[in-house]
């Protein structure tokens, strides 16, 4: 039973508690700005001419990435063809203690599907990669595959990806990476994790794409965060 005040006291009127909430409600707004990891580079393209992709702050390492749009959303594209392995790079060059994000969209033709990732440390770095064609997502290291798991890509379909990479307190290095549908919510787990014990050399974030079905991959929203 919630206690009662004793008969004839009078309520506490609401300009008198009106600057105690006021100090609440900034000190709750202040904690959870804290809480958020800090940016290091965001792009959404909503702003960047159409074209090719600006040097800097991209790095090309290869590929005919363009800036476009559909409707009101503007993202960077990759041609269907050739069907190469292409990428590119952006953010600070970071040895750890980051994550980066990425929204990327493909479709399939019959059995034919595009392959896509998002990266850090580099080109010869660390890479989570959607593989629809095994219907994983896997992480490597360099070109070696160390870790897998079961992921359903759905076809025309954005696709979040989110790679993070911190030190532990043993003196290794935890790389944890997740994917889901751009329309849903994250995993409470990381999908795929990998504990390094020599970091590779610190790089900038990067995004690829495989168009090996014939069709255009859009990437979107690239972030790289600092971890708190």
């Amino acid at each position: 039973m919630w206690p009662r005040l004793p008969a004839g006291v009078p309520l506490p009127s609401f300009d008198l508690v009106k600057p105690i909430w006021l100090v609440l409600g900034t000190v709750l707004v202040v904690a959870l700005r804290a809480a958020e990891p800090t940016p290091l580079f965001a792009e959404d393209f909503s702003k960047v001419p159409a074209g090719e992709l600006p040097d800097p702050p991209f790095k090309l390492l290869d590929g005919q990435f363009a800036v476009t749009a559909e409707g009101d959303n503007q993202f960077v594209e990759l041609p269907g063809a050739p069907l190469e392995s292409y990428g590119f790079l952006f953010g600070p060059s970071q040895p750890s203690g980051v994550a980066v994000s990425a929204r990327i969209w493909g479709t399939k033709t019959g059995r034919k599907f595009p392959t896509f990732a998002v990266g850090l440390n580099g080109a010869s770095g660390y890479r989570l990669q959607v593989t629809p064609a095994k219907n994983a997502v896997e992480l490597f290291k360099g070109e070696t595959a160390v870790a897998t798991a079961n992921f359903k890509w759905i076809s025309g379909e954005w696709t979040q990806l989110r790679l993070a990479l911190r030190p532990a307190p043993d003196g290794t290095f935890i790389l944890e990476g997740a994917a889901w549908p751009a329309t849903g919510t994250a995993p409470d787990q990381p999908l795929v994790t990998f504990t390094e014990a020599k970091l590779q050399p610190a790089g900038k974030a990067g995004a690829w794409g495989l168009p090996f079905s014939g069709t255009p991959i859009r990437f979107d929203d690239l972030k790289v965060t600092k971890l708190n």
